[in-house]
Protein backbone atom coordinates (compact mmCIF):
# COMPACT_ATOMS: atom_id res chain seq x y z
CA UNK A 1 0.00 0.00 0.00
CA UNK A 2 3.32 2.41 0.77
CA UNK A 3 4.68 1.59 -2.58
CA UNK A 4 1.41 2.37 -4.27
CA UNK A 5 0.99 5.67 -2.27
CA UNK A 6 4.82 6.72 -3.44
CA UNK A 7 3.56 5.51 -7.24
CA UNK A 8 0.69 8.08 -6.89
CA UNK A 9 2.54 11.34 -5.57
CA UNK A 10 6.25 10.75 -6.75
CA UNK A 11 5.27 12.72 -10.36
CA UNK A 12 4.31 15.75 -8.54
CA UNK A 13 6.98 15.77 -6.01
CA UNK A 14 9.46 15.56 -8.71
CA UNK A 15 8.23 18.44 -10.34
CA UNK A 16 10.10 21.93 -9.59
CA UNK A 17 7.15 23.92 -9.32
CA UNK A 18 5.72 22.10 -6.53
CA UNK A 19 8.66 22.39 -4.55
CA UNK A 20 9.37 26.72 -5.20
CA UNK A 21 5.49 26.53 -3.45
CA UNK A 22 6.43 24.29 -1.00
CA UNK A 23 9.53 26.51 0.20
CA UNK A 24 7.38 29.45 0.12
CA UNK A 25 4.83 28.29 2.36
CA UNK A 26 7.35 26.90 4.63
CA UNK A 27 9.50 30.64 4.93
CA UNK A 28 6.51 32.31 5.18
CA UNK A 29 4.89 30.21 8.27
CA UNK A 30 8.65 30.37 10.09
CA UNK A 31 8.15 34.10 9.27
CA UNK A 32 5.22 34.27 11.54
CA UNK A 33 6.53 32.03 14.29
CA UNK A 34 9.45 34.21 14.80
CA UNK A 35 7.51 37.18 14.69
CA UNK A 36 5.00 36.06 17.47
CA UNK A 37 7.46 34.13 19.76
CA UNK A 38 10.48 37.13 19.64
CA UNK A 39 8.97 40.14 19.21
CA UNK A 40 8.54 42.52 22.00
CA UNK A 41 7.86 45.73 21.48
CA UNK A 42 4.52 46.68 22.89
CA UNK A 43 2.29 49.33 20.96
CA UNK A 44 -0.20 51.03 23.36
CA UNK A 45 -3.28 53.10 21.98
CA UNK A 46 -5.70 55.92 23.93
CA UNK A 47 -8.51 56.62 22.57
CA UNK A 48 -9.10 60.55 21.91
CA UNK A 49 -12.75 60.18 23.59
CA UNK A 50 -10.82 58.48 26.68
CA UNK A 51 -11.57 61.24 29.78
CA UNK A 52 -8.35 63.44 30.76
CA UNK A 53 -8.26 62.79 34.32
CA UNK A 54 -7.75 58.44 33.41
CA UNK A 55 -5.17 60.00 30.67
CA UNK A 56 -3.21 61.86 33.23
CA UNK A 57 -3.90 59.18 36.13
CA UNK A 58 -0.34 58.06 38.02
CA UNK A 59 -2.30 55.13 39.67
CA UNK A 60 -0.40 52.57 37.66
CA UNK A 61 2.12 53.96 36.25
CA UNK A 62 4.52 55.97 37.47
CA UNK A 63 8.09 58.36 35.86
CA UNK A 64 9.46 58.92 39.48
CA UNK A 65 8.99 57.51 42.81
CA UNK A 66 8.97 58.62 46.44
CA UNK A 67 12.13 57.56 48.51
CA UNK A 68 12.13 56.80 51.84
CA UNK A 69 13.19 59.59 54.46
CA UNK A 70 16.30 57.07 55.93
CA UNK A 71 17.77 56.04 52.03
CA UNK A 72 21.50 56.89 51.90
CA UNK A 73 22.39 56.76 48.20
CA UNK A 74 25.78 57.07 49.05
CA UNK A 75 26.23 53.34 50.51
CA UNK A 76 25.12 52.39 46.91
CA UNK A 77 27.88 54.27 45.35
CA UNK A 78 30.02 53.03 47.41
CA UNK A 79 29.37 49.46 47.13
CA UNK A 80 29.19 50.20 43.33
CA UNK A 81 32.91 51.45 43.32
CA UNK A 82 35.58 49.04 42.92
CA UNK A 83 38.97 50.02 45.32
CA UNK A 84 41.22 52.63 43.84
CA UNK A 85 44.06 52.32 45.77
CA UNK A 86 45.81 48.96 47.25
CA UNK A 87 49.34 48.39 48.85
CA UNK A 88 51.18 45.42 47.98
CA UNK A 89 54.48 44.12 50.70
CA UNK A 90 56.32 42.10 48.12
CA UNK A 91 59.62 40.08 48.59
CA UNK A 92 62.47 40.13 45.64
CA UNK A 93 63.09 36.92 44.76
CA UNK A 94 65.51 35.03 42.64
CA UNK A 95 65.74 36.57 38.64
CA UNK A 96 63.00 39.78 39.97
CA UNK A 97 63.99 42.98 38.60
CA UNK A 98 62.41 46.30 39.58
CA UNK A 99 60.31 46.23 35.90
CA UNK A 100 59.15 42.48 36.32
CA UNK A 101 57.56 43.49 39.70
CA UNK A 102 55.98 46.88 38.73
CA UNK A 103 54.50 45.14 35.65
CA UNK A 104 52.97 42.09 37.52
CA UNK A 105 51.41 44.39 39.84
CA UNK A 106 49.58 45.78 36.18
CA UNK A 107 51.19 48.84 35.22
CA UNK A 108 52.09 49.46 32.07
CA UNK A 109 55.95 48.70 30.61
CA UNK A 110 55.92 52.37 30.26
CA UNK A 111 54.91 53.48 33.55
CA UNK A 112 57.20 51.00 35.17
CA UNK A 113 60.23 52.35 33.05
CA UNK A 114 59.35 56.11 34.22
CA UNK A 115 59.66 54.99 37.71
CA UNK A 116 62.48 52.88 37.18
CA UNK A 117 64.21 55.98 35.45
CA UNK A 118 63.51 58.18 38.79
CA UNK A 119 64.58 55.55 41.08
CA UNK A 120 68.15 55.07 39.04
CA UNK A 121 68.56 58.94 39.99
CA UNK A 122 69.33 58.01 43.09
CA UNK A 123 69.84 54.14 43.48
CA UNK A 124 70.59 51.56 40.69
CA UNK A 125 67.21 49.56 40.87
CA UNK A 126 69.77 46.65 39.19
CA UNK A 127 71.15 46.50 42.94
CA UNK A 128 68.07 44.76 44.72
CA UNK A 129 68.98 41.94 46.45
CA UNK A 130 66.93 38.80 47.49
CA UNK A 131 64.75 39.02 50.63
CA UNK A 132 65.03 42.97 49.94
CA UNK A 133 61.27 44.02 50.54
CA UNK A 134 59.30 46.66 48.86
CA UNK A 135 56.13 48.26 50.27
CA UNK A 136 53.77 49.68 47.46
CA UNK A 137 51.08 51.33 47.38
CA UNK A 138 49.11 51.93 44.20
CA UNK A 139 46.44 53.83 42.67
CA UNK A 140 43.73 53.62 39.83
CA UNK A 141 42.55 56.47 38.08
CA UNK A 142 38.95 57.10 36.78
CA UNK A 143 39.76 55.40 33.14
CA UNK A 144 41.46 53.02 35.23
CA UNK A 145 45.23 54.02 34.33
CA UNK A 146 47.62 52.41 37.34
CA UNK A 147 50.51 54.15 38.88
CA UNK A 148 52.48 54.05 42.05
CA UNK A 149 51.30 56.32 44.86
CA UNK A 150 53.86 55.54 46.45
CA UNK A 151 57.38 52.78 47.30
CA UNK A 152 59.31 52.32 50.53
CA UNK A 153 62.33 49.78 50.91
CA UNK A 154 65.15 49.06 53.47
CA UNK A 155 68.47 49.54 50.90
CA UNK A 156 70.80 48.57 53.82
CA UNK A 157 70.44 49.15 58.12
CA UNK A 158 69.81 52.80 58.49
CA UNK A 159 69.53 54.22 55.04
CA UNK A 160 65.96 53.83 53.19
CA UNK A 161 64.24 54.28 49.44
CA UNK A 162 61.28 56.92 49.45
CA UNK A 163 59.62 57.39 46.27
CA UNK A 164 55.96 59.39 46.01
CA UNK A 165 53.66 60.37 43.17
CA UNK A 166 53.62 64.21 43.01
CA UNK A 167 50.66 66.03 41.71
CA UNK A 168 52.09 66.59 38.30
CA UNK A 169 52.13 62.65 37.91
CA UNK A 170 55.81 62.60 38.03
CA UNK A 171 57.85 60.44 40.20
CA UNK A 172 60.26 62.04 43.00
CA UNK A 173 62.62 59.89 44.25
CA UNK A 174 65.08 60.35 47.49
CA UNK A 175 67.34 58.46 49.99
CA UNK A 176 67.06 58.61 53.67
CA UNK A 177 69.32 58.31 56.25
CA UNK A 178 69.69 57.75 59.91
CA UNK A 179 71.46 60.44 61.87
CA UNK A 180 74.20 57.87 62.84
CA UNK A 181 76.18 57.99 66.72
CA UNK A 182 79.30 57.02 66.73
CA UNK A 183 81.42 54.99 69.05
CA UNK A 184 85.19 53.75 69.70
CA UNK A 185 85.86 50.21 69.98
CA UNK A 186 88.33 48.62 71.24
CA UNK A 187 89.90 44.97 70.40
CA UNK A 188 93.19 43.47 71.56
CA UNK A 189 94.15 39.73 71.44
CA UNK A 190 97.00 37.61 71.05
CA UNK A 191 98.35 36.07 67.73
CA UNK A 192 97.55 32.22 67.18
CA UNK A 193 97.86 31.40 64.01
CA UNK A 194 97.86 33.61 61.18
CA UNK A 195 97.11 37.83 62.35
CA UNK A 196 94.49 38.19 60.50
CA UNK A 197 92.24 34.90 61.35
CA UNK A 198 92.91 36.09 64.90
CA UNK A 199 91.18 39.37 64.88
CA UNK A 200 88.29 37.85 62.96
CA UNK A 201 88.15 35.36 65.39
CA UNK A 202 87.98 38.03 67.90
CA UNK A 203 85.06 40.10 65.74
CA UNK A 204 86.92 42.33 64.01
CA UNK A 205 85.73 42.83 60.58
CA UNK A 206 87.28 41.90 57.46
CA UNK A 207 88.10 45.61 56.66
CA UNK A 208 89.09 46.62 59.37
CA UNK A 209 91.42 43.80 59.50
CA UNK A 210 92.88 44.76 56.23
CA UNK A 211 93.57 48.11 57.05
CA UNK A 212 95.36 47.18 59.93
CA UNK A 213 97.90 44.84 58.04
CA UNK A 214 98.11 47.41 55.37
CA UNK A 215 99.27 50.18 58.15
CA UNK A 216 102.35 47.84 58.97
CA UNK A 217 103.08 46.35 56.27
CA UNK A 218 105.30 49.04 54.97
CA UNK A 219 107.88 48.18 57.83
CA UNK A 220 106.87 45.03 59.25
CA UNK A 221 107.40 41.26 57.80
CA UNK A 222 103.99 39.55 58.47
CA UNK A 223 106.00 36.42 56.83
CA UNK A 224 109.43 36.00 58.71
CA UNK A 225 108.66 38.70 62.00
CA UNK A 226 105.23 37.70 63.14
CA UNK A 227 104.69 34.55 65.35
CA UNK A 228 102.66 32.80 67.19
CA UNK A 229 101.91 34.55 70.92
CA UNK A 230 102.19 38.04 69.38
CA UNK A 231 99.86 40.49 70.17
CA UNK A 232 97.70 43.16 68.70
CA UNK A 233 95.79 46.35 69.43
CA UNK A 234 93.22 48.52 67.70
CA UNK A 235 90.76 50.84 67.99
CA UNK A 236 88.24 51.44 65.43
CA UNK A 237 84.97 53.66 64.39
CA UNK A 238 81.77 52.20 64.41
CA UNK A 239 78.59 53.70 63.09
CA UNK A 240 75.75 52.72 64.65
CA UNK A 241 71.67 53.76 63.99
CA UNK A 242 69.74 55.66 66.87
CA UNK A 243 68.24 52.07 67.90
CA UNK A 244 72.08 51.09 68.01
CA UNK A 245 71.99 48.65 65.05
CA UNK A 246 75.32 48.66 63.76
CA UNK A 247 75.75 50.18 60.45
CA UNK A 248 79.54 50.22 59.49
CA UNK A 249 83.10 50.40 60.54
CA UNK A 250 85.00 53.85 59.99
CA UNK A 251 88.94 54.28 60.60
CA UNK A 252 91.21 52.73 62.73
CA UNK A 253 92.56 55.87 65.18
CA UNK A 254 95.30 53.62 67.17
CA UNK A 255 97.56 50.21 65.95
CA UNK A 256 99.47 48.44 67.97
CA UNK A 257 101.30 45.45 67.35
CA UNK A 258 103.78 43.57 69.72
CA UNK A 259 106.48 41.55 68.12
CA UNK A 260 108.04 39.41 70.91
CA UNK A 261 110.01 42.41 73.36
CA UNK A 262 108.92 45.41 70.69
CA UNK A 263 105.63 47.23 70.42
CA UNK A 264 104.61 48.97 67.34
CA UNK A 265 102.23 51.50 68.27
CA UNK A 266 100.26 53.94 65.60
CA UNK A 267 97.82 57.14 65.96
CA UNK A 268 95.68 58.16 62.51
CA UNK A 269 96.25 62.26 61.55
CA UNK A 270 95.19 64.43 59.12
CA UNK A 271 97.77 67.65 58.84
CA UNK A 272 97.01 70.75 57.81
CA UNK A 273 96.76 69.69 53.91
CA UNK A 274 94.51 67.10 54.89
CA UNK A 275 96.89 64.09 54.59
CA UNK A 276 95.99 61.00 56.19
CA UNK A 277 98.62 59.11 57.90
CA UNK A 278 99.86 56.77 60.58
CA UNK A 279 102.73 57.95 62.96
CA UNK A 280 104.18 57.35 66.17
CA UNK A 281 104.20 58.90 69.61
CA UNK A 282 106.53 61.39 68.48
CA UNK A 283 105.18 62.03 65.04
CA UNK A 284 108.16 59.92 62.84
CA UNK A 285 105.84 58.30 59.90
CA UNK A 286 105.62 54.28 59.24
CA UNK A 287 104.85 54.61 55.91
CA UNK A 288 107.90 53.95 53.70
CA UNK A 289 107.92 55.24 49.74
CA UNK A 290 107.22 52.16 48.09
CA UNK A 291 105.63 48.36 49.57
CA UNK A 292 108.10 45.47 49.50
CA UNK A 293 104.98 43.12 49.11
CA UNK A 294 102.13 45.26 47.91
CA UNK A 295 98.97 42.92 48.30
CA UNK A 296 96.47 41.95 50.79
CA UNK A 297 98.75 38.06 51.25
CA UNK A 298 101.23 39.08 53.50
CA UNK A 299 101.79 35.61 54.52
CA UNK A 300 102.64 34.84 51.13
CA UNK A 301 106.02 33.49 50.76
CA UNK A 302 108.60 34.15 47.90
CA UNK A 303 108.49 31.39 45.19
CA UNK A 304 111.30 32.92 42.39
CA UNK A 305 113.88 35.81 43.75
CA UNK A 306 115.24 39.08 41.61
CA UNK A 307 118.30 37.66 39.43
CA UNK A 308 119.22 34.53 37.25
CA UNK A 309 117.18 31.55 37.69
CA UNK A 310 115.98 28.98 35.69
CA UNK A 311 112.88 29.26 34.03
CA UNK A 312 109.82 27.01 34.71
CA UNK A 313 108.42 27.27 31.15
CA UNK A 314 111.37 27.56 29.11
CA UNK A 315 113.45 25.40 31.09
CA UNK A 316 116.92 27.47 30.17
CA UNK A 317 118.48 30.03 32.82
CA UNK A 318 117.62 33.55 32.48
CA UNK A 319 117.20 36.97 34.87
CA UNK A 320 114.07 37.27 36.30
CA UNK A 321 113.48 41.22 37.17
CA UNK A 322 111.25 40.99 39.85
CA UNK A 323 110.31 39.02 42.93
CA UNK A 324 107.13 36.62 42.79
CA UNK A 325 104.82 35.94 45.69
CA UNK A 326 102.48 33.12 44.91
CA UNK A 327 98.39 34.05 46.53
CA UNK A 328 95.15 32.52 45.78
CA UNK A 329 93.79 33.70 42.84
CA UNK A 330 91.27 37.19 43.42
CA UNK A 331 93.11 38.04 46.68
CA UNK A 332 93.77 41.85 46.41
CA UNK A 333 96.90 43.86 44.67
CA UNK A 334 97.95 47.07 45.83
CA UNK A 335 99.66 50.47 45.02
CA UNK A 336 102.80 50.13 46.74
CA UNK A 337 103.12 53.85 46.27
CA UNK A 338 101.39 57.38 45.66
CA UNK A 339 101.69 57.64 41.62
CA UNK A 340 99.74 57.90 38.05
CA UNK A 341 99.00 54.72 36.03
CA UNK A 342 100.78 54.44 33.24
CA UNK A 343 99.82 51.04 31.52
CA UNK A 344 97.11 48.84 32.61
CA UNK A 345 96.79 46.39 29.75
CA UNK A 346 97.53 42.82 28.04
CA UNK A 347 101.31 42.93 27.88
CA UNK A 348 102.81 39.48 26.20
CA UNK A 349 104.45 37.13 28.92
CA UNK A 350 103.13 39.11 31.44
CA UNK A 351 99.46 38.68 30.92
CA UNK A 352 97.49 41.43 32.27
CA UNK A 353 99.95 43.93 33.82
CA UNK A 354 100.09 47.19 35.42
CA UNK A 355 102.71 49.65 35.76
CA UNK A 356 102.86 52.53 38.17
CA UNK A 357 104.88 56.37 37.74
CA UNK A 358 105.46 57.58 41.65
CA UNK A 359 108.28 59.97 40.62
CA UNK A 360 110.93 60.99 38.67
CA UNK A 361 112.76 58.58 39.94
CA UNK A 362 110.48 55.78 40.70
CA UNK A 363 108.04 53.09 38.76
CA UNK A 364 106.93 49.86 39.95
CA UNK A 365 105.06 47.12 37.84
CA UNK A 366 102.62 44.16 38.39
CA UNK A 367 102.06 41.09 36.46
CA UNK A 368 100.21 38.23 35.76
CA UNK A 369 96.67 39.80 37.24
CA UNK A 370 93.28 37.97 36.82
CA UNK A 371 91.83 41.29 36.60
CA UNK A 372 92.02 45.35 37.45
CA UNK A 373 89.96 46.97 40.12
CA UNK A 374 87.48 49.41 38.87
CA UNK A 375 88.17 52.85 37.50
CA UNK A 376 92.17 51.60 36.89
CA UNK A 377 93.24 52.56 33.61
CA UNK A 378 96.04 54.87 32.17
CA UNK A 379 96.29 58.76 33.42
CA UNK A 380 94.49 57.78 36.56
CA UNK A 381 96.39 58.92 39.81
CA UNK A 382 96.29 56.38 42.48
CA UNK A 383 97.10 56.23 46.40
CA UNK A 384 99.74 54.25 48.40
CA UNK A 385 97.82 51.01 49.29
CA UNK A 386 94.85 51.83 46.61
CA UNK A 387 93.50 48.86 45.71
CA UNK A 388 94.53 48.23 41.81
CA UNK A 389 93.91 44.26 41.00
CA UNK A 390 93.58 40.93 41.87
CA UNK A 391 96.27 37.97 41.48
CA UNK A 392 96.10 35.60 38.54
CA UNK A 393 98.04 33.41 36.40
CA UNK A 394 97.44 35.32 32.72
CA UNK A 395 100.44 35.07 30.30
CA UNK A 396 103.39 33.11 30.67
CA UNK A 397 102.89 31.71 34.34
CA UNK A 398 102.85 27.96 36.13
CA UNK A 399 100.30 29.48 38.94
CA UNK A 400 98.48 32.53 40.65
CA UNK A 401 101.18 34.90 41.25
CA UNK A 402 102.03 38.20 41.94
CA UNK A 403 105.26 39.65 39.94
CA UNK A 404 106.47 42.53 41.34
CA UNK A 405 108.95 44.79 39.77
CA UNK A 406 110.86 48.04 40.87
CA UNK A 407 112.24 50.77 38.44
CA UNK A 408 114.51 53.27 39.29
CA UNK A 409 115.52 55.54 36.65
CA UNK A 410 115.07 52.91 34.05
CA UNK A 411 116.60 50.28 35.93
CA UNK A 412 115.22 47.30 37.22
CA UNK A 413 115.94 46.70 41.01
CA UNK A 414 115.85 44.20 43.37
CA UNK A 415 112.73 45.00 45.61
CA UNK A 416 113.56 43.45 48.59
CA UNK A 417 116.93 45.26 48.55
CA UNK A 418 116.15 48.82 47.40
CA UNK A 419 116.60 51.16 50.09
CA UNK A 420 112.89 53.29 50.45
CA UNK A 421 113.12 56.65 51.91
CA UNK A 422 110.37 57.30 55.29
CA UNK A 423 107.40 59.97 54.53
CA UNK A 424 107.56 63.54 55.76
CA UNK A 425 107.54 63.52 59.69
CA UNK A 426 105.43 66.10 61.66
CA UNK A 427 106.91 69.39 62.38
CA UNK A 428 105.43 72.66 63.86
CA UNK A 429 101.72 73.40 64.03
CA UNK A 430 101.15 69.74 62.77
CA UNK A 431 102.85 67.93 65.46
CA UNK A 432 101.40 70.14 68.02
CA UNK A 433 98.25 69.14 66.78
CA UNK A 434 99.22 65.66 66.62
CA UNK A 435 100.25 65.48 70.14
CA UNK A 436 96.76 67.00 71.47
CA UNK A 437 95.00 64.62 69.00
CA UNK A 438 97.42 61.32 70.57
CA UNK A 439 96.22 62.41 73.90
CA UNK A 440 92.46 62.13 73.34
CA UNK A 441 92.93 58.56 71.91
CA UNK A 442 95.11 57.69 74.76
CA UNK A 443 92.05 58.98 77.37
CA UNK A 444 89.54 57.38 75.20
CA UNK A 445 91.74 54.03 75.02
CA UNK A 446 91.85 54.40 79.23
CA UNK A 447 88.09 54.82 79.76
CA UNK A 448 87.39 51.63 77.32
CA UNK A 449 89.99 49.76 79.63
CA UNK A 450 88.01 50.37 82.39
CA UNK A 451 84.98 49.48 81.63
CA UNK A 452 86.40 46.27 80.16
CA UNK A 453 88.16 45.50 83.26
CA UNK A 454 85.10 46.51 84.95
CA UNK A 455 82.58 44.15 83.24
CA UNK A 456 85.50 41.77 83.52
CA UNK A 457 85.41 41.57 87.41
CA UNK A 458 81.29 41.80 87.75
CA UNK A 459 81.54 38.35 85.41
CA UNK A 460 84.01 37.10 87.90
CA UNK A 461 81.84 37.60 91.07
CA UNK A 462 79.08 36.42 89.72
CA UNK A 463 80.57 32.80 88.65
CA UNK A 464 82.17 32.69 91.84
CA UNK A 465 79.08 32.96 93.67
CA UNK A 466 77.76 30.42 91.35
CA UNK A 467 80.65 28.29 92.33
CA UNK A 468 80.50 28.53 95.80
CA UNK A 469 79.06 25.60 97.57
CA UNK A 470 75.97 26.27 100.33
CA UNK A 471 77.49 25.70 103.63
CA UNK A 472 75.82 23.05 106.29
CA UNK A 473 74.03 26.27 108.04
CA UNK A 474 72.85 27.55 105.03
CA UNK A 475 71.14 24.38 103.91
Amino acid sequence: MVKKIIKNIYPTIKSKRYWVTFCSAFAAALTVILVVFYNTTVNAYISPFTPLDLRDSTDNFEEESTLPNNFDASEIAEAEEPAKDNVYHIEIKKGDTLIKVLTDLGLEYQEADRLFNSIKKVFNPRDLRVGQVLDIETHSSDEGYLKVKSLRSTIRTGEYLEVDLSEDSSYSSKIIKDELTEEMRLVDGTINGSLSSSMNSNGVPSRIVANFINIFSYSVDFRREVKKGDGYEVIYENYLTPDGQFVKSGDIVYAALKLGKNKFELYRFKNSAGNVDYYNEKGLAMKKTLSRRPMAYQSSRISSHFGRRRHPIYKDVRVHWGVDYPAPTGSAIYAAGDGVIEAAQYRSGYGKYIRIRHNSEYSTAYGHLNGYARGIRSGVRVKQGQLIGYVGSTGRSTGPHLHYEIIRNGQRVNPLTVKATASENLSGKNLANFKTAVAKVKDTRNKILAEKNGENKEEQLVQKEVATPATPSEL
